[in-house]
């Protein structure tokens, strides 16, 4: 089962955190033997990915992208009365002797 493993680092709300220890210690009581998160989020993928374009999943992810878009957005946007006027903000970008849009590599 672990001949070909990675490793990937997982952010997860609380709350599914949460479900999901509690899944795992209904595993535990079931089989009545030791069972960690780790395999129960594993198991939950695995499960997950043989479900081929079920709505809920399909959904899920719809979600998820959504959010991520909208923090993006928020991340992109200036802070309320923290603007930089346009002069400032054009000269900033010029290179060497005034010039605008010279390569970053050293190019001239």
């Amino acid at each position: 089962m672990f001949e070909d493993k990675a490793r990937v680092l997982l952010i997860l709300p609380q709350q599914v955190l949460d479900r999901a220890r509690v899944f795992a210690g209904e595993s535990i009581t079931r089989l009545k033997a030791p069972v960690s998160l780790q395999m129960v989020l594993r198991a939950l993928i695995d499960e997950g990915l043989k479900r081929d374009r079920d709505r809920a999943i399909v959904a899920n992810i719809e979600g998820q992208m959504q959010a991520v878009r909208a923090i993006r957005r928020r991340g992109r946007r200036p802070a309320a009365g923290h603007r930089t006027p346009p002069s400032v903000r054009a000269a900033g970008r010029r290179g060497p002797k005034g010039r605008v849009g010279v390569a970053r590599h050293g190019g001239k």
